[in-house]
């Protein structure tokens, strides 16, 4: 008896020219299209518990906003909010959905009028269109990605290529297909920042879109792809960097391709995988508040708070609140927590992350949890800036410096163990 089904959609979500893309500053205005954003979704069901994967083309999307997103998806479809897993693939070249000090406010109406609609439209046709299914998985080593921190003489950490830096890897390609053989969906699955365009000004899915693009071509099948660990990891482009310009999307683009199709035509076989749901809260503890000396100090550094933006102003705004919660008596929270549902289709395991987390942590995770493939989701059902791994702590640097002013209330430095403990607690391991 059939006890997996599977459906799949998707919908455009390309905003007009002239959209404020985000990602670098809160003023790069879009000037043309190079390639249409799309959200994909990928319906799960055993014909009792239901599950959706989403994936969407932005850079990430504010956990209120994906709470409300998914309650309204969950609601059309009829199936349980909590069980849709909303993705961004980190595209910087995409409309504003998340929302943070430095880098300009949500673009409400662009949520509103296409983010927001074609979502639920892509979930709600999901799920009523799935049918019995079988799964094929392979896996391929690929080098689209490099670790980003480089280090600098001195120790200084910058942007760039880390050839000692982890990253992952392995790309996994999920191949999902009806009982009579049609292809429903293949899932592509890997670990790298969206940044190959650079500070850019042309709409663009970036480098996973021109892979997308051209293993839908080659195989016939509706593709698409989820991002992995991408917070340490950026694009391996010609250049010796991680951003480029809109030629490099092309350039990686084709090479992510190759390895993708590669690893779709080794699947050989198809099973019938079980579906297995675990919710559960994740707790990290958070640092106590400074005094009320150190945040006037601290704010007194910055000079005209008017002339600051990205990491500069998302500090600034940092000790600001630290200097509010003081002078009112905010009592700390002694925790930042966040629930979480995990889903696992036979021996597949997928993780969400609200963060940018790094590849450490991830790899730690895959050798820990009982599956054979264990996939965290970068910038899954919200995001909370970079979640570093604790060696990474003590060398500093950007994705450092958001973890610790992206909060009122910062993480310990020991976040990633709480990650990994709680999140193999909750599968009851």
């Amino acid at each position: 008896m059939t006890t997996f089904f599977c459906g799949a959609a998707r919908a455009d979500i390309t905003p007009p020219v002239g959209t404020l893309l985000f990602g670098y500053n809160p003023h790069q205005v879009s000037t043309s299209i190079h390639d249409n954003l799309a959200v994909t979704a990928a319906a799960f069901s055993d014909g009792e518990t239901t599950a959706v994967l989403v994936t969407a083309d932005v850079c990430e999307i504010q956990t209120a906003l994906s709470d409300e997103i998914r309650r309204a998806a969950g609601e059309a479809a009829g199936i349980a909010w909590q069980n849709i897993l909303l993705s961004a693939t980190h595209t910087h070249s995409a409309p504003n959905v998340t929302g943070m000090e430095g880098w300009g406010d949500v673009d409400r109406p662009y949520v509103d009028t296409v983010f927001l609609p074609a979502i639920v439209k892509a979930v709600k046709e999901a799920v009523a269109s799935m049918e019995p299914a079988v799964l094929g998985i392979a896996e391929t080593e690929s080098r689209v990605g490099v670790n980003r921190r480089e280090l600098k003489r001195g120790g200084r950490v910058d942007f760039g290529q880390n050839p000692w830096g982890p990253f992952d890897t392995t790309m996994t390609v999920i191949a999902i297909r009806s009982e009579d053989g049609r292809g429903i969906l293949n899932l592509v699955h890997y670990g790298c920042h969206g940044t190959a365009a650079g500070c850019n000004r042309e709409i663009s899915r970036d480098w996973s879109g021109m892979m997308v693009d051209r293993m839908q071509r080659e195989t016939g099948i509706l593709t698409a792809y989820w991002q992995g660990a991408c917070g340490d990891t950026g694009p391996r482009i010609s250049n010796g960097a991680t951003t480029g310009d809109i030629t490099y999307v092309e350039e990686l683009g084709s090479l992510a391709a190759m390895d993708a199709v590669r690893a779709w035509r080794q699947i050989k076989s198809y099973h019938t995988p079980a579906l297995s749901v675990f919710r559960g809260t994740v707790r990290i503890p958070t640092v106590p508040l400074p005094t009320e000396e150190e945040a006037r100090a601290k704010l007194a550094s910055f000079g005209d708070p008017a002339k600051l933006i990205n990491i500069q102003a998302l500090e600034y705004g940092h000790w600001r609140d630290v200097l509010a919660a003081i002078q009112n008596e905010v009592t700390p929270p002694g925790a930042f927590t966040y629930d979480t549902t995990l889903v696992a289709l036979g021996d597949i395991l997928w993780i969400p992350h609200p963060f940018e987390i790094f590849t450490e942590i991830t790899l730690r995770l895959r050798q820990y949890a009982p599956y054979a493939h264990v996939l965290s989701l970068s910038t899954t059902n919200g995001t909370n800036e970079y979640l570093p791994s604790k060696g990474e702590m003590l060398r500093g640097g950007y994705e450092v410096d958001c973890f610790r002013y992206g909060h009122v209330f910062p993480m310990t430095d020991d976040a990633d163990e709480h990650i990994i403990e709680d999140n193999l607690r909750i599968l009851g391991v």
